[in-house]
């Protein structure tokens, strides 16, 4: 448990690089990381209503699998979101049913999505915190400038553009991206500069 990170969901973001997708923002615990993970829009959603405690009118399919774990006493014990792979995030379920527990593989968006309908713990490593993670000092925050904001068009252009811009560059645009609290486009910037220090 000593290599475990607590998480919880900060709030979730439309994302403005990526067409028909979310960003999903996580914090540490006690800490000041913050980790965006960008999911589709029906996870989106799924995780949204109980955020806000909206009840649709029909179970969607995460609330039935709630349902079906009551009905048959089975625990989420927690989510741990072990591994970052090829664009991706790995998520493992762990359940307990008869005093027995079992792994389960899982997207890491229906693994949040179970996790708050059933109160469960949510875990990362500190590995992907150190490599994917934006750092945001809660104690100095600064308030977002309307002026500062980017556009989706913008952001699009920008991050296009990636490749040609120098590294001293990319680390003011990330810095810009924090203070603005855009946490999804700094994952984008992070990403690309973690590239050029893989590839030097």
């Amino acid at each position: 448990m000593a290599n475990k990170i607590k998480l919880s969901i900060l709030g979730i973001s439309f994302s403005q690089v990526q067409a028909g997708a979310y960003a999903l923002i996580f914090a540490e615990e006690n800490g000041i990381r913050r980790l965006p993970i960008v999911i589709g829009t029906p996870e989106a959603q799924s995780i949204a209503i109980v955020m806000e405690d909206i009840k649709p009118p029909r179970p969607l399919t995460h609330d039935l699998v709630r349902s079906v774990f009551e009905k048959l006493s089975i625990e989420l014990v927690e989510v741990y979101i072990y591994k970052f792979e090829d664009g991706a995030f790995y998520s493992d379920l762990l359940i307990r049913h008869n005093g027995e527990e079992f792994h389960l593989d899982s997207r890491t968006s229906d693994a949040v999505a179970l996790a708050i309908r059933t109160n469960s713990p949510i875990y990362t490593t500190e590995e992907i915190m150190r490599n994917m993670s934006i750092v945001f000092d809660e104690q100095n925050p600064i308030i977002p400038n309307e002026s500062a904001a980017t556009s989706a068009d913008d952001n699009e252009a920008e991050l296009e553009n990636l490749s040609e811009l120098g590294l001293d560059s990319l680390k003011t645009r990330i810095e810009d991206a924090i203070r603005n609290e855009d946490y999804e486009l700094a994952g984008r910037l992070r990403d690309e500069i973690n590239k050029r220090k893989t590839n030097s």
